[in-house]
């Protein structure tokens, strides 16, 4: 089977990695990269999550990822009402990792085996070419601004958050940094994620509608809302726009939609990421059972793909999103009752570990 993989992110990666492991020839294509890959995103990945990439996909050393132990979840004021906090005793909840030290590790590992080619594309007419020639089984599109995807994947579920999305890493004296924190504020919520004892990376996904806001405004809500870190450097801040997309239609003949063309979401629940690798898990067993029975791997999979996780991506996709205009009113104007109803929830056991659970495995339980 020969799979043509557009893209070159850390999705499109991932997953070329994944087919190539079972001995199906991947040649994955680029325009451009965007950029560069900007040394201050991370990303977060659940128990389940890592343990599926580590073992299907690439088996990331231990020095690479920080555990987190803690979620803490606070309204404006967060010293004085700790709002939310999800813990469990026996596991760590998630881990971060660095975007791009985990993409240059899969870009070493994955130039070097011979079920795999890399080619940059030259020329719009690639994408006609590559129709026409039929050269390959299965053509998965990773990429969201290319001739493709705005031929046959542009009905979709669109949202403008009217946010910005800022990141950095401070880096600040060592302490026991185990606890990631979200903090509500009337701006937007910002996340502090710890990456090792002496270094945390920072999310504020900021409300720019009415209010626009400079680099010095955004590091003075990162102080502002610090709880426990000694500050010695703050990196660079980048930013970028945050909408959320839900796709109509996963696959055209034999292409398929895939990565954040398939589905973006708001990134205060860190689950993007988790979300495309749950997917990788979904197609690899499709494609392994056929293999088990002997069967043709052809554009039908694709067919069952949007079976398996169609409905479960738009329900989870949407609960975030619900989620999150929740916490966006309340940072207007606290709730007491509101937050009563949140305390209840994470002090039963039971609610607090379906909460766990989603986060970790999805709708996969």
């Amino acid at each position: 089977m020969n799979i043509c993989i557009i893209g070159d992110g850390l999705t499109s990666l991932s997953l070329a990695k994944s087919l190539i492991n079972k001995e199906i020839t991947v040649h994955l294509y680029y325009k451009d990269r965007i950029k560069h890959l900007s040394s201050n995103r991370t990303i977060g990945i659940s128990k389940n999550n890592l343990e599926f990439f580590k073992k299907e996909i690439f088996n990331i050393p231990k020095k690479n990822y920080w555990e987190i132990k803690k979620i803490e979840i606070y309204l404006e004021k967060p010293v004085k009402d700790n709002l939310l906090r999800f813990e469990n005793n026996e596991k760590n909840l998630f881990y971060m990792i660095k975007n791009e030290e985990l993409y240059k590790s899969i870009r070493s590992n994955i130039l070097k085996n011979k079920f795999f080619k890399k080619y940059k594309i030259k020329k719009d007419s690639f994408y006609p070419n590559l129709i026409k020639k039929n050269k390959y089984d299965l053509i998965i599109n990773c990429d969201s601004n290319n001739i493709l995807s705005k031929k046959y994947f542009m009905k979709k579920i669109d949202k403008n958050y009217n946010n910005l999305a800022y990141t950095t890493i401070i880096k600040h004296k060592k302490i026991k940094n185990d606890v990631a924190t979200q903090v509500f504020t009337k701006s937007g919520p910002i996340a502090f994620l710890p990456l090792s004892s002496n270094e945390t990376s920072i999310v504020c996904s900021l409300d720019v509608k009415r209010k626009k806001y400079n680099d010095n405004e955004v590091l003075d809500l990162i102080r502002k809302n610090n709880l426990k870190y000694q500050i010695q450097q703050i990196f660079k801040l980048t930013s970028f726009k945050l909408s959320s997309s839900i796709l109509r239609k996963y696959y055209h003949e034999n292409i398929l939609a895939f990565g954040d063309l398939l589905h973006r979401i708001h990134p205060f629940a860190g689950q993007g990421f988790n979300m495309n690798i749950r997917d990788i898990r979904a197609l690899l067993e499709i494609i392994q059972k056929r293999i088990d029975l002997g069967m043709q791997l052809d554009a039908s999979i694709l067919n069952d793909f949007e079976k398996k996780t169609k409905n479960k991506n738009f329900i989870f996709s949407s609960g975030i999103d619900f989620i999150y205009e929740i916490f966006n009113k309340e940072k207007k104007k606290i709730n007491i009752k509101f937050n009563m109803i949140l305390k209840t929830i994470v002090k039963n056991k039971k609610l607090n570990n379906l909460f766990i659970k989603l986060a970790d495995r999805g709708l996969n339980f």
